[in-house]
């Protein structure tokens, strides 16, 4: 069990600890594509501040959903990028998104 998973009731309840939250989704959708670096992913995700995007890539990262390269070069660069678990979710997350789209535009 990963670090910050406390005990799951369910399946449900745990997949819901890894993914939920108001930015996490957001991030691993915004890095569906490719790798990014901190200041793609801050100017991708709205309304985030950069303590939330450094609090949500940490557990992204603990829970093995996103990677993080640090290379050593001066200014420093560090790039995310999903693993192959993180990719298994982005087809979970489109249906979420064309869901959300309908609801929209239902109201």
């Amino acid at each position: 069990m990963k670090k910050n998973i406390q005990k799951a009731h369910c399946a449900v309840d745990y997949a819901f600890q890894r993914i939920g939250g108001k930015y996490k989704g957001r991030i691993l959708w915004v890095l569906r594509d490719g790798l990014l670096r901190y200041g793609e992913l801050n100017r991708a995700i709205v309304g985030i501040t950069p303590k939330m995007l450094t609090q949500t890539l940490k557990e992204l990262e603990a829970d093995e959903l996103i990677t993080r390269k640090v290379y050593s070069e001066v200014p420093p660069k560090v790039e995310y990028s999903l693993t192959e678990t993180g990719k298994e979710l982005i087809p979970f997350i489109s249906q979420m998104r064309s869901w959300g789209e309908k609801q929209i535009a239902a109201n």
